[in-house]
């Protein structure tokens, strides 16, 4: 938090079930949270419908091509709320954003009272989405755009940064290790296979009964006439050439 009048909190968030610190109270649930609307919330009213555009395009984009679930939303204050971070975490677990991809999602939270904003990551993207990605992210675009009011454009461009650092995940499928130990083994297999195949066709004796017959093995099996014939018919032919 900076001293200035204006300012941006930037947050890194990890979303879990809340655990009750007092197994024998009932726990009153989170109060004040908006519906969502989609890829695009904004309860806040700061954004024009072409700028909901873009961002909803990205975020459709992808989670089409990587099964990362991105939300952008702005509201108006935190209300009860202690910070920004506090509310953009109940919102991800109110919302279940992520839970279908397997705590894939992402949240970008922008409160206009303040001009702050906050992005909370599930746990399947701690490794890809740092807290130094976010600051990054936080001081590059968000904070000059919210500072001149430009709220589209800071978290239009918020979110095609954070899209960009996402684009080679890929929910559901095995880590890469496993991936590429997988294919080492089917390439072994396959080499293994075209070696035996190439010695098995360079052995005709092997693969076909009339390559045995040089080995001897079907000579005195009363198959002998068959040779005498053969044996007759070279001789003719041999008689004619000489005429």
């Amino acid at each position: 938090m900076r001293c200035s009048r204006f300012s941006v909190a930037i947050a890194l968030t990890v979303a879990l079930a809340p655990t009750p610190s007092h197994p024998g109270r009932a726990e009153t649930p989170p109060s004040h949270l908006p519906n969502p609307l989609g890829y695009v919330s904004d309860h806040a009213g700061v954004l024009d419908a072409e700028w909901k555009a873009r961002i909803r395009s990205v975020c459709q984009d992808l989670e089409r091509k990587t099964g990362v679930e991105l939300v952008v939303v702005t509201v108006p204050s935190t209300r009860s709320y202690a910070t920004a971070k506090d509310y953009g975490s109940a919102l991800y677990e109110r919302w279940g954003i992520g839970t279908a991809q397997q705590d894939h999602g992402l949240l970008v939270l922008a409160v206009a009272e303040g001009r702050q904003a906050t992005v909370t990551v599930g746990k399947g993207l701690l490794g890809v989405i740092t807290p130094p990605t976010i600051e990054g992210i936080g001081n590059t675009y968000l904070e000059p755009a919210f500072r001149a009011g430009r709220y589209g454009e800071g978290l239009y461009r918020a979110t095609v940064a954070l899209a960009a650092v996402a684009q080679d995940i890929r929910v559901g499928e095995p880590p890469r290790s496993r991936r590429k130990g997988l294919g080492i083994f089917l390439t072994l297999l396959t080499s293994i296979g075209a070696l035996w195949f190439l010695w098995w066709i360079a052995r005709p004796d092997l693969r076909h009964p009339y390559g045995r017959l040089r080995r001897g093995e079907f000579w005195g099996s009363g198959q002998g006439g068959f040779g005498g014939n053969f044996g007759g018919f070279g001789g003719g032919m041999s008689g004619e050439g000489l005429k």
